[in-house]
């Protein structure tokens, strides 16, 4: 059984991609999708990622969805992480999602614990069902990995979701599970430590932010329409409890990102 991590970086960020790599190890590849924006003028490829198990792919635009679904088109391994460009790896815990995958021939889909020392993330210390997340539990793109054999054609990221997408600016994780889930995918949580990041990620330092807050509503929209005000009402609730975020302003924001998202799903509908 072969893994593979699926990097993103983005411009000159391409330097910062050398730390990701271990020593070489079979059955253990990389494929880094360098994405471009407009105006971009890039820089020399990193000698340290001229290795037989490293394979670069150039995309152009914006839009952190759009360079995941470059990873999905491209892939190759038989178990595929999905990776950012300051994330640090051992062989050890690499082996371990692995030895996961073998151990749970039936889970499609697993996600794993990172450490990170700046925003520690509680996680529970039990595996469960993605169907039936334990209380409070939320998922990271960095903790994610999937078998590909059992991947159907059309799961993506939704590109409306994610840094640079110019809607929502987070959530593509959440949405990703979610539309995994409807496609009848296994999917398990597993208390296993498989990445160490480095700094924080956007929802846990850009919590206020409109567009993180329309994220949070336009998910909400997607996974639970039938109690979408009353779980609007509770986000708002708790991130000024959690975060001292003033209780209308959240729920203005979330408000907009279901509505946001109810206008996309209409115009979509209509084309």
């Amino acid at each position: 059984m072969t893994l593979q991590l699926l990097i993103c970086t983005l411009d000159d960020r391409i330097q910062s991609v050398p730390q990701l790599l271990i020593e070489p190890v079979p059955g253990i590849s990389y494929l880094v999708s360098w994405q471009h924006r407009d105006g971009y003028v890039p820089c020399e490829l990193p000698q340290a990622l001229k290795r037989h198990d490293v394979e670069v792919a150039i995309i152009d635009g914006k839009g952190l969805s759009r360079n995941r679904n470059n990873c999905l088109k491209m892939a190759t391994g038989d178990i595929c992480l999905i990776a950012d460009d300051d994330c640090l790896y051992t062989r050890e815990r690499l082996q371990s999602v692995i030895d996961t995958f073998t151990a749970h021939p039936d889970v499609a889909i697993a996600t794993f614990k990172a450490q990170n020392d700046v925003a520690p993330k509680v996680y529970p210390g039990y595996s469960f069902s993605l169907a039936q997340p334990a209380r409070k539990y939320y998922v990271t793109s960095f903790e994610i990995a999937f078998r590909r054999s059992m991947m159907p054609a059309g799961l993506r990221f939704d590109e409306n979701f994610g840094l640079g997408s110019g809607v929502f600016d987070c959530g593509e994780e959440s949405v990703f599970i979610h539309d995994a889930l409807r496609a009848g995918l296994s999917c398990r949580f597993f208390p296993t430590v498989v990445v160490e990041h480095l700094g924080p990620t956007t929802q846990s330092t850009h919590a206020a932010d409109p567009g993180v807050l329309m994220a949070r509503g336009a998910y909400i929209y997607k996974a639970h329409r039938r109690s979408v005000i009353f779980r609007a009402l509770a986000v708002a609730w708790r991130l000024r409890r959690a975060k001292g975020i003033p209780f209308n302003y959240a729920l203005e924001y979330t408000i907009k990102g279901f509505s946001k998202m109810q206008e996309i799903e209409s115009r979509s509908k209509r084309n």
